[in-house]
This record gives structure tokens, sequence and C-alpha cells, in this order.
């Protein structure tokens, strides 16, 4: 199916019941894509998409028809999801004409859905207005595992942008996947090619075809590139023929171009009006150097409540900033404008980023156009005096300070990992272009452990965790503490205490987020009955590493299918352990020490008067490792699992 991005900060969510209707029979293209052998697939496999092709027709005047057939096995009940026919459509742009299924059980029965089975739905449902609309059919009650199931639609649009994408596949396997373009004479066109050796088209005349047949399923695996990274797609362009001119429609031949079209659209609508500048000057009255004015006004900024109206050209061109001023609410894109004049009227230059949030690697330098992104954030122009991890040079516009005035829970300075390390677009007119994001270091994201503890001659343990947290920590720990209820975030605490002390009792939990400074503090006191283990009265034996990772040491499989991805990240943790009376230390885990290439582990002990001390640190860089070095990594982290379920021996005196 063709993925269609219909503005910044979109997204979409399906719901529905099944209506359905008995019919004589499925269409021929669906009964051979039935009859197709299958190989054999792992058992986690739960559907196989047997054809999944689409023609585009484009007329003299850039409208485009397009037929798409679509066809998947179900393999099992956990396949039954896949049983949706859906097409995708806008209300000012396009109409879907024609939506139909059937659904083939394996005694060979079919089961027509016609007009009657059409739902038609908001495709944004979080969004206060949005022409995005879905026309689909469920199917989900009426599949058994080994039926078929299969849909036709056929649209009409008349697209903003002479581009589309098509995704070979999602994550299940497909025997057979086909994209079609059909152009008037005289057009020509040109397609990129991601996450595979390059397809070229198939051309006849005027008609382009791109096809790939026999691909796996994507296994999800840990710390793996996300989908989009590891699914085929082909990125397409048509232009029209040469001295023809569709204005309604756009061409992209560089990313210059990109930069002077969202700039045409965007810097416009960040002008500050009266009241607008008042509240700048209100905000940074108590600043006493650029990067205070900046954080001032990206905090409030980020307080502004997120609604998204998506209508016309707004899905890219965000509302004048005053506007969104006056109505204290809006979604990325306005968040950003507002900020670009808050700052104006403290003249204090800025610009628009566009980027895709959700992965870092998915924007490629290869394909200029607006589609590849979904978000919009802000580059603020800085002197050498402004010192951040998140600042960047660009080679025109010299240095700017990247920040997301949209996610509530990073602060200036810092960017959420899932944007770090990725390509934006720097929307500057003329001076634009596709430039690197910041790539946080290990040490602006690091959290430090301080633990106090005594075990008594019966093995119950006390203990006070104090935890200091910046950077990504930070965020993920203030989401947590602003997002879940106190009951619910009560319990995440203990099931992350209990998980490293069994049978732990939590007397308290103290949460502090301080957001100006992006700092975040927790102390939990706790106790933990039969924390040590008795042994014959003589040995007392217990693990130092009292409590668990608040992340996962997750590489455990024997193989590997994809690379995988770290994000950077650092921990440093000290703990004092008071020893019972009448017992002393007969035996102490080895120190430990690692280097890697991607990061660094450390344990050391001592006792000294009476206690044991014993630390451990971390640091992981932010790195892509081949799959076939996935043993060296796997090791790393083996040998860290074991250092800390290694326990220390005491023997009575």
């Amino acid at each position: 199916m063709i993925a269609r991005l219909i503005g910044l900060c979109f997204m979409f969510t399906i719901l529905g019941g099944p209506v359905f209707a008995f019919g004589d029979d499925a269409p021929p293209w669906l009964r051979q894509a039935a009859a197709l052998p299958l190989p054999v697939y792992n058992k986690t496999v739960s559907v196989v998409v047997l054809a999944d092709q689409s023609t585009m027709t484009v007329d003299e005047d850039g409208r485009v028809t397009t037929v798409s057939t679509y066809a998947v096995r179900i393999l099992n009940r956990e396949g039954r999801g896949a049983a949706i026919a859906e097409d995708l459509y806008d209300t000012d742009m396009g109409k879907v004409r024609e939506l139909k299924a059937w659904l083939i059980r394996p005694s060979g029965q079919v089961k027509n859905y016609g007009k009657e089975s059409i739902i038609d739905q908001a495709a944004a449902l979080n969004d206060v207005y949005d022409e995005s609309r879905l026309k689909k059919i469920v199917a989900l009650e009426d599949v058994e595992p080994g039926a078929v199931f299969g849909y036709q639609t056929t649209s009409e649009v008349r697209p903003y942008f002479n581009q589309s994408v098509w995704y070979f596949q999602g994550s299940s396997p497909v025997l057979s996947s086909r994209i079609t373009l059909t152009l008037p004479a005289g057009w020509r066109a040109n397609g990129v090619t991601f996450n595979h050796a390059n397809v070229e088209p198939a051309v006849s005349g005027s008609t382009y075809t791109w096809e790939l047949h026999d691909l796996s399923p994507i296994e999800t695996e840990p710390a793996s590139p996300s989908w989009s990274n590891l699914a085929p797609r082909v990125a397409i362009n048509y232009f029209a023929a040469e001295g023809k001119r569709l204005p309604a429609t756009k061409s992209f031949d560089n990313w210059t171009e990109v930069s002077r079209w969202y700039s045409e659209l965007a810097d416009p609508q960040a002008a500050p009006d009266q009241a607008l500048a008042s509240k700048a000057r209100e905000l940074t009255s108590g600043a006493k150097s650029e990067l205070e004015k900046i954080r001032a006004v990206g905090r409030y900024v980020q307080n502004i409540q997120y609604i998204s109206i998506q209508i016309g050209v707004g899905r890219w061109r965000p509302h004048a900033a005053a506007q969104v001023f006056a109505k204290s609410y809006g979604d990325c894109k306005d968040k950003a404008n507002l900020m670009r004049a808050l700052l104006k009227a403290n003249n204090i230059e800025s610009y628009p980023v566009l980027i895709y949030a959700g992965d870092a690697t998915y924007v490629r330098d290869s394909w200029a156009s607006p589609r590849q992104f979904n978000h919009c954030i802000v580059a603020v122009k800085v002197s050498d005096e402004t010192q951040a991890a998140t600042v960047i040079t660009h080679p025109k516009l010299g240095r700017l300070l990247i920040f997301d005035a949209t996610d509530e829970d990073t602060p200036l300075g810092d960017l959420p990992d899932h944007e770090q390390g990725s390509l934006a677009l720097v929307a500057a007119g003329d001076a634009g272009s596709l430039i690197r994001m910041p790539v946080i270091p290990p040490e602006s994201n690091r959290l430090v452990r301080d633990i106090e503890a005594s075990l008594d001659v019966n093995g119950s343990l006390t203990a006070k965790v104090r935890e200091t947290a910046t950077g990504m920590w930070a965020s993920g720990y203030r989401s947590e503490f602003r997002h879940e209820a106190r009951p619910a975030y009560r319990a995440r605490i203990e099931g992350w205490i209990t998980s490293g002390a069994t049978a732990a009792r939590i007397s308290r939990v103290e949460p502090k987020d301080d957001g100006a400074t992006g700092r975040f503090d927790l102390d939990v006191d706790f106790t933990a009955q039969g924390y040590g283990q008795l042994m014959q009265d003589r040995l007392l034996v217990f693990k130092p590493a009292m409590v668990s990772r608040r992340e996962s040491l997750f590489l455990t499989g024997a193989k590997r299918q994809h690379p995988i991805v770290l994000d950077s990240r650092a921990l440093s943790e000290t703990s004092r352990v008071k020893l019972p009376p009448g017992w002393e230390v007969d035996e102490l885990p080895d120190a430990v020490m690692l280097e890697a290439p991607f990061g660094s582990y450390k344990t050391t002990y001592e006792v000294k008067n009476g206690d044991l001390f014993f630390s451990r640190t971390m640091t992981v860089r932010a790195s892509t490792i081949p799959a076939d070095q996935y043993e060296t990594v796997r090791r790393f982290y083996e040998r860290i699992r074991a250092a800390e379920q290694s326990p220390v021996v005491l023997a009575r005196k």
C-alpha cells in the first residue's frame, strides 16, 4: 500500500467492527493469489501477504487515479488483525470511489463485503479537525486460520506533490509487491530505493513498474533499527512534459528547493504582534544571558497545549504565531513558529527544522521531499557565549541551538533519543539545507545512584536509594512521573525495587522534578526481609547489586538478524552496606573491567571499618553495530549480567 504523509505531527488510529454480506464468488485476481503455494515460515509468522499491487494513473492536469488490490492469508488467530480493508483520503484533495472486500474461507466459501460494510471515519481521532479520513471494511470477527482476505480500492486525488512512496512490505512476508505508474505522453519518472538493493523500474512507454517478490518476514529483535529502516521502499518523483506547468502541485530537484518552499509557508506566520511581543519581554525580563532568554521562551512554548487542526495547506503551513498565542494551543509546527515569533521579539533569529520523529535513520539525503518528515522543531541562531550539547554549526547560518518545543519532557539543551543523529531540514530559504542533528554524549545522559544500606544478622536489608538523573534518563523519569497517576507511579517504582530485592517493602517514594535544569531526583526507602541467605547459620550470602537496572540488559539471543542500535547512556552507582555485627567478609567477587568500542563497564569492591563499598559504572555510546559483530556485544552484556549476580559471602567471626 502507498504510505502518504498527510502533514506534520500527523498520526491515525484504526477502530471499527465488521459488517458483511454473502456474495457469489471472489474476483479472479484474488482466486489466483489464494492458490499460490507458501514457503515454510517460522511459527511466529501470523500472516502472509500474497499480493500487494497498485496502479497510479496521472492525468494531464496532475490528477491521480489509483487502483489497488491486496490479498493476505491468515495463518493463525494472531493474524486476524490483517483482515481490514482501508483507503486513506483527504476531503479537500480527493475521494475513494470504490472499496470492496472478500473473504475466502478454508472451505472455499466466499463472503462479499460491499457498500453496506464500509465505515467512513476521521483518520486522526486526536485532532480537533482534520480533512484526512479513512474508508474501511473490518472482517476480524469472520476470519479463521487458513482464510484469505482481499480487497480492491479505487481512489482519486489531486496531490500537493508530484511524488509518492511505496512500501514493498510491512513486517510480514510478502510473495508479490508491485507499484505501477502510468504518466501522460512526454512525462518522466524516477525512483530511489531504500533498505534494499536498487530496484530498477520496468519501463514501457510512459508506464513505470517497480516490483519485488518473496520478501522474508522482518523479525522483531531487541535494540534493532525501526521497521521503517528495514522494510524496502521506493520513493518516486514524476515530472510533467517540458514546458507544461502544474501550479497546483510541487516538484523538487534538491533540498534547497524544499527549504525555500517551506520558508515561504512558515516565515510570514512568525511575525509577532503587539500582545505577543509584550509577552516575549515579560518572559525574558529576568534573563541575564542569551541562553536564559531562549530557555524561558522554550519552557513557555512547551507548556502550550498540543492541539492539531489539519486543513488544506495547513497540513504544512503553521497558523499565524499571534493566533496560536491568543488561543494558547497548536501542533508541532504551530509551537515551533510561536517560539520563533517570541524569539524574534527578543531580537533572536531562529528557523523551523523539519524532522522525522520516531526513527533517526528514516530521512535520506538522496530524495529531496517534504514527505520524509512528520514533525517540526526549532533551530535558534546563537552566539559563541551559548554553550549546549545541542548546538550544531550550519555551513551558512552558523551556530544553531536545536530544540523540540513540542516534547514537554525534554528541556532546552537536550533532544529526544529518536531525533538525535537524524538528518533534518533547516528551512531558511536559499540558505537552508539538510543537516545532521546533534548526538548527546553519554556524560550528558547520566544517572547517578547512591545507596546507603545495612544488613542485619538475619539477612534483612534496610536501604535508602537516591538517584539523580540528567538528559534522556531524566526525560524518561519525568515522563513517567508526569503522565502516570500516583498509585500507578508508585507501583512502577515498587516493581523496579522488588525485581532486585524480592519481597521488598517500600516506605518512601519521593520524586523531585527540576524541569528548569533538566534534572530529576528520586529518593526511595525500603526494607527486604531475608535479602541475605543464611547457610547453616555459618555463612550469609547476598548480592551487593541490590537494585536492578531501570533499563534492561536485553541482548541474550544466540543469533542476530539486524544491526544493534545503542543509545547514549551513562550510569554511576555507589553502595555502602553496613555489615551485621559478628560477621566478616569471607569472599568477594572479582572486580570487572570491560572495554569495547561502543562502551565500558567497571565494578569495584572494598571493605573498610565494617562496611562494604560496592561501585559499578557503565558508559554506552550511541552506536549502530553490524549484525555480524553481535557476538561481541552479547558477550559484553553477558559479563555485566554475571558481574551483577555475583554474591558476597560473609562468615561468622
